[in-house]
């Protein structure tokens, strides 16, 4: 008898972060003390307005299948906000709707790259990036990034790439380090993937969270990369399951007819909910919860650094400190386990994002409530002479 099998192509690392906030939501359940900072994702829910845009919804609208490429309003709301926002003139042609930033990226992936493509990326970066690349049957050149780069891409290591490759992906602000490109920087990477004829899919869904000069999208620079956004992070949205992205013209029939046959459309009460995203209201409302992550970051990076862990990348954006504890283990997924089951305290090892180096770096969120940062820092502090 033949024996059935998984695909080939679905053989690919699990999510680790996944399990991480499994362990915790079953320790939470038996002894009630966890803290996490594990968890990339906001504590808050979504703007008042759009929760209240999406129960006006549930009792106006049918909610069948909309447009494949989303709702015309919201289509048309994420142009302006690319108006007001960036300065850039963008037609609703541009913009497609999708389920997720996550099924964005696949969408851009399947209509931008063959298999056996190279596609570039940073090491560390955001694992999902990897994993989809390696299931669609393509190639992942990664290039090693660490402080000397501010843990980003440069010009001079993709020109110093053995084989060409037919694409790259840039995150600013990055997961899990939360850099951002410098505007020169990010011109000049724009300007070498059209020179060379290289796909450019730029990951902007922490967009609207910097600590800084704000991030710089790349299709100011250029028609021609994707440009991947979200509703998750500064809207605090995740489950909505709702971002978007920028298509130069090349691109759009080819994901239009991928959207169509893959999801339909995306989530309808989301795309309903979501057009309040842009009003006056959701705006201030979650540029008060930037300024939360504000205090979060710096009561964060301080309190890291009074306990010796020194070495962080620079935070400038998202909500994330990518933190380097070689100096205390080699096996970061180890230690984390034992301070879940010692403390209550849920962080995440690296190993996801950084499959070499990864198990000397912790990935810690500082998207909850300062309290909650406040009484991981004190547990952590107790904890580590005993740890060593």
């Amino acid at each position: 008898m033949v024996k059935l099998a998984a695909a080939q192509r679905a053989n690919i690392p699990p999510f680790q972060v996944m399990e991480v906030l499994t362990a915790a939501a079953a320790r939470q359940r038996v002894h009630g003390d966890v803290v996490s900072l594990a968890a990339g994702q906001p504590s808050t829910p979504a703007p008042k307005a759009v929760r209240e845009a999406a129960a006006a919804a549930l009792g106006r609208h049918s909610l069948g299948y909309t447009e494949q490429l989303g709702l015309p309003e919201l289509r048309d709301s994420i142009a302006e906000h690319y108006s007001s926002t960036y300065g850039l003139s963008i037609g609703r042609d541009e913009v497609v709707v999708t389920t997720g930033a996550s099924g964005g990226f696949l969408l851009a992936f399947l209509a931008a790259f063959d298999a056996g493509d190279r596609v570039a990326l940073a090491r560390p970066g955001y694992p999902a990036y990897r994993n989809i690349l390696s299931a669609l049957g393509c190639e992942v050149a990664e290039l090693p990034c660490d402080e000397t780069t501010r843990f980003q891409p440069t010009v001079e290591m993709l020109e110093a790439l053995e084989q060409p490759v037919q694409g790259l992906i840039l995150a600013s602000p990055a997961n899990p380090t939360g850099t951002v490109i410098p505007a020169d920087e990010l011109a000049r990477l724009v300007e070498w993937c059209d020179r060379n004829g290289v796909q450019l899919i730029s990951d902007e869904i922490y967009h609207g969270i910097t600590f800084g000069e704000p991030a710089r999208s790349a299709r100011e620079y250029s028609a021609n990369p994707v440009t991947m956004q979200s509703f998750s992070k500064l809207w605090s949205m995740t489950g909505w399951r709702l971002g978007w992205m920028l298509v130069p013209p090349r691109l759009r029939r080819a994901v239009d007819s991928l959207t169509g046959n893959f999801t339909l459309c995306p989530p309808a009460l989301s795309q309903h909910g979501a057009v309040a995203a842009f009003s006056e209201d959701a705006y201030a409302e979650v540029g008060a919860h930037v300024e939360r992550y504000r205090t979060n970051r710096e009561l964060l990076l301080n309190g890291l650094a009074d306990l010796g862990i020194t070495r962080v990348a620079p935070a400038d954006g998202a909500f994330y400190a990518w933190a380097d504890i070689g100096h205390l283990t080699d096996d970061a997924t180890g230690f984390c386990g034992r301070l879940l089951d010692e403390t209550g305290v849920a962080v995440v090892p690296g190993v996801d994002f950084d499959p070499v180096l990864g198990n000397r770096f912790l990935r810690m969120s500082f998207a909850g409530s300062t309290e909650d940062i406040a009484e991981a820092l004190d547990r952590l502090a107790r904890w580590l002479p005993s740890a060593s």
